[in-house]
């Protein structure tokens, strides 16, 4: 599938990407997947040791693109 978005709609995902650190794309693409796709069910800890694990956690929010992952990517 191929998304065509006018101009308007272009600058404003490419302001919010640089902002975030992220490509236009994923940030159009978590877009998508936030409206349209079902969340995810809580996770239920089953024991205490999860319940601290989990409680430890934080969420930051955005994940890195797979490029970022790779050698090349960590210098960019």
């Amino acid at each position: 599938m191929v998304i065509t978005v006018d101009p308007e709609l272009e600058a404003v995902l490419n302001a919010y990407a640089e902002k975030q650190g992220v490509q236009p794309e994923s940030l159009a693409l978590a877009a998508l997947r936030e409206r349209f796709l079902a969340p995810a069910p809580p996770v239920v800890p089953q024991d205490d040791w999860e319940r601290q694990l989990l409680s430890a956690a934080s969420d930051c929010g955005v994940s890195l693109p797979h490029s970022a992952l790779s050698s090349d990517g960590l210098y960019e």
